[in-house]
């Protein structure tokens, strides 16, 4: 597949969200992309369908919970973008303030089976980056692991790796005290 072929749109549609990050019982207390996006404890005290829910209602804001990208009507990747201030990486211990900055985030990257390597990353990153852009952020952040070409175990690759965001752009601009699958994860830039 072509990456011309890929499109990439706010994330609008919950059905897609559901359908790139909900699991697969509606009342279950996984995923969704919360982890980043809610304290610990209300994250933890949702119940039944209260993850679905709120999910819903980020979709329809005016400005979603992230973005999405398509092949065709196909949703085929979730990338998870918001002012940091918004998230629970504000008062991330491990990952720092570099400055004052009202920076935005990407921190998940999703690629649905059958759809790697055909460049919907890529595609995600730059729909993050525009979608940043076109919402005021003047910087836009991300958090990979420095894997230095070494595999990354795919459950936990969804925070992407260094190459991945310099491919996009970003430059490295600091450490971090977070690890992921055994790797450092380090803060990678893009001024908008």
């Amino acid at each position: 597949m072509s990456r011309r072929m890929l499109t990439v749109r706010p994330a609008h549609t919950f059905d897609d969200v559901a359908t790139m990050v909900g699991p697969k019982r509606p009342d279950a207390t996984v995923c969704f992309c919360l982890s980043h996006r809610l304290p610990a404890k209300v994250n933890r005290s949702m119940k039944e369908t209260d993850r679905g829910d709120y999910v819903r209602s980020l979709c329809e804001s005016a400005v979603p919970p992230g973005v999405l990208a398509y092949d065709g009507d196909e949703v085929v990747g979730w990338a998870a973008v918001a002012p940091r201030s918004d998230t629970t990486l504000a008062r991330s211990t491990k990952v720092p303030h570099l400055d004052d900055l009202p920076v935005w985030s990407v921190w998940c990257l999703r690629v649905r089976p059958g759809h790697r390597g055909e460049g919907v990353t890529s595609a995600l990153l730059a729909g993050a980056i525009d979608f940043a852009r076109d919402n005021g952020a003047p910087i836009l952040e991300g958090y990979p692991v420095d894997n230095d070409g070494r595999r990354v175990d795919l459950t936990m690759a969804f925070v992407g790796t260094r190459k991945m965001f310099e491919q996009a752009g970003f430059q490295y601009a600091g450490a971090t005290s977070s690890v992921t699958d055994g790797f450092p994860r380090v803060i990678m830039r893009r001024r908008l």
